[in-house]
């Protein structure tokens, strides 16, 4: 049954929606790079306090104008709180070209700038990028590294193993780091996913109903329609359980939910809130859709069957609510729910394998109709 002390501040615990949860990871992504831009300059700008380190003259001037760019790019970053996918792709490159930039400025790039310093663009590109701009950045650092290495080298063999060994190195490297960020990725999502669900009917869960009632109650107000809430009980399950054990009730819960599945609308969304109870959401244009909706799933558990052949029924109750503008709308699900669960035992009361409908009275009392 539905826990009475259950109230939308102990559930509301739902990942965040995705918007919110792009913009966040925008906002560490720009904080990020900005940081390791920042790391960067600082690192570089040494050089111009090193004798023998720099050509004398314009080329001293440019080095040090492009840690300013660094670091100018770090504070854009940083007071933009947020950086795109194309954002990165062009930091990205603007990486490789600083580096071939840094090579012409120094008196021996063999020494003081080899292509390891490409390890930042490279990571970066692997972490952030997309698969089509990850495979521009290779082809960019494998041109930058034979651009860079090419003054060093009169033997075209010797240059060409070079540029093979520090670019294919660099290219491995962010593969690497590339797939294993897909890998994480994956992983994250499947243990997203996992969360939401209800481990024995493969039913979402409570949590899934909170992180769905923001977008059910938002598109109500939209469509001016309502929303309804059906709790469905199934009749004499414990006694069903203590007869034939828990397995057989664990296989009558399982069909029960591939049923509902089968019956219920793709908008809707089917949970199980814990037990054999089960709650249902969905949109409605008045009253009766919602009670036809409601018949039709009292029906779908009736002929839905488990292990043995074994059968239940459900007590189904229900509600519907107009969604109100400036009402939060987890607590407005709960109340809803709520009072589906009252009319739930009122089907129960009045002989189960029915749909009771919770109805508004004048007075604060709540009414049910069977």
């Amino acid at each position: 049954m539905i826990d009475p002390d259950r109230r939308a501040p102990d559930l509301g615990i739902g990942a965040p929606e995705p918007a919110v949860a792009d913009r966040v990871e925008r906002e560490v992504a720009a904080l990020t790079l900005a940081v390791l831009l920042v790391v960067g300059a600082l690192m570089g700008s040494i050089n111009l306090f090193v004798d023998g380190v720099l050509r004398a003259g314009a080329g001293r001037w440019a080095y040090g104008g492009t840690m300013l760019l660094l670091l100018s790019i770090a504070v854009s970053l940083a007071v933009r709180g947020r950086v795109g996918g194309g954002h990165t792709f062009a930091l990205v490159l603007i990486g490789d070209l600083i580096y071939l930039v840094v090579v012409l400025c120094i008196e021996d790039p063999l020494r003081y700038a080899t292509p390891l310093m490409l390890l930042f663009p490279a990571l970066v590109a692997a972490w952030f990028l997309g698969l089509r701009q990850l495979c521009v950045h290779m082809v960019a650092t494998a041109v930058v590294c034979l651009a860079a290495l090419w003054p060093s080298y009169d033997s075209a063999v010797g240059l060409g193993v070079q540029v093979g060994v520090n670019a294919g190195t660099l290219n491995a490297a962010a593969v690497g780091v590339f797939l294993l960020r897909r890998r994480v990725q994956r992983l994250l999502v499947a243990t997203e996913t996992l969360s939401r669900l209800d481990p024995l009917t493969g039913l979402f869960n409570r949590r899934y109903l909170v992180e769905q009632a923001p977008r059910l109650w938002g598109q109500a107000r939209r469509d001016a329609t309502q929303v309804s809430a059906m709790v469905l009980d199934l009749d004499h399950f414990k006694r069903l359980n203590d007869e034939f054990g828990h397995a057989v009730g664990d296989s009558v819960l399982g069909a029960v939910a591939r049923s509902l599945s089968a019956t219920v609308r793709p908008a809707d969304v089917l949970a199980r809130t814990g037990g054999e109870e089960l709650v249902v959401l969905g949109a409605v244009t008045d009253l009766t859709e919602a009670i036809h909706l409601a018949e039709r799933l009292r029906a779908a558990v009736a002929e839905s069957h488990g292990a043995e052949e074994h059968a239940v029924t459900a007590s189904v109750g229900l509600a519907v609510a107009r969604p109100v503008d400036g009402e939060d709308p987890v607590a407005a699900l709960w109340r809803l729910v709520d009072r589906a669960d009252v009319a739930m035992y009122e089907a129960k009361r009045t002989g189960r394998d029915r749909v009771c409908t919770s109805a508004r009275s004048p007075e604060p009392e709540q009414t049910t109709v069977c």
